[in-house]
């Protein structure tokens, strides 16, 4: 039998309070489609590993100015590059199996 693999979660109310994060922002963000919510029993979360990009997503904007739409299109460009870089690594692998 499988153990039931459970997320570590962090509290929307938690996330803003510590990072000193206005809870609207988070709910732009969310409404965007930058970072994904969980609501359980009327409580939003945020997945543990999404707190890396999240916390990325607030110092660019509170640290340097960037509206929703520069993070918009920040994101996209480093889901890019992280794609890109994935594709990199594959082809060289499978250039080293001919080597």
């Amino acid at each position: 039998m499988k153990p039931i693999q459970t997320k570590k979660l962090v509290t929307v109310d938690e996330f803003c309070l510590l990072s000193n994060v206005e809870t609207s922002f988070v709910n732009l963000l969310e409404q965007s489609g930058l970072i994904e919510l969980l609501v359980i029993q009327e409580t939003r979360y945020v997945e543990a590993d999404q707190l890396r990009q999240l916390e990325k997503m607030v110092r660019f904007h509170y640290e340097w100015d960037i509206n929703l739409e520069g993070l918009e299109t920040i994101m996209h460009l480093l889901q890019q590059i992280n794609t890109l870089h994935d594709e990199t690594m594959t082809l060289k692998n499978r250039l080293r199996f001919y080597e």
